[in-house]
């Protein structure tokens, strides 16, 4: 009886050193892993940050056409606007989805800025513009930064700024 006693005790759970060796292959795996992670996930980022930049860009077009008295819109409000609160006008013109609107899309700040106004008849009209996404954290949520204006062409600042200059291939 003492056998089958000491049979069992030595087939139950793992020793110390087995449990060590499985906890350091673990850990070396996990160091591999997370920078790769890390690195995919910031040019997912970046990836969505151009997409949204062209999307605001395609939205804009579709803005001065609709709304040719104002021109271009200046603010990022004025292209979104909640699909339920009734039909689209200059100031909602449901273009880009609501979320969008907001400014803040995967680790990334969007913005409408260097708008250029004239005065036409007593009513204010926006000629040009530049869309520009930031990253919120340089180096964690993205690395570069993108800008596009009303010639639709995608430029991008590998610093992380607006001073956008290359363009995107």
């Amino acid at each position: 009886m003492s056998k089958g006693r000491k049979k069992s005790n030595a087939e139950e759970g793992f020793t110390l050193i087995e449990l060590l060796i499985v906890m350091s292959v673990m850990l070396i795996l996990m160091t591999l892993a997370v920078p790769q992670l890390l690195k995919l996930r910031k040019q997912a980022n970046e990836t969505s940050a151009i997409q949204s930049v062209r999307t605001i860009a395609q939205a804009e077009l579709q803005y001065n056409s609709a709304y040719p008295a104002n021109g271009f819109a200046c603010a990022l409000a004025n292209l979104g606007g909640d699909p339920k609160s009734g039909a689209p006008t200059a100031q909602a013109a449901q273009l880009i989805e609501p979320a969008l609107s907001t400014g803040q899309k995967s680790g990334y700040t969007f913005g409408i800025t260097n708008c250029t106004k004239v005065t036409v008849n007593n009513q204010d009209m926006y000629t040009s513009f530049e869309i520009t996404a930031v990253p919120q954290s340089v180096g964690k949520t993205g690395d570069a930064g993108f800008c596009s204006d009303e010639n639709n062409t995608i430029r991008k600042d590998p610093q992380g700024s607006t001073s956008c200059t290359q363009p995107i291939q």
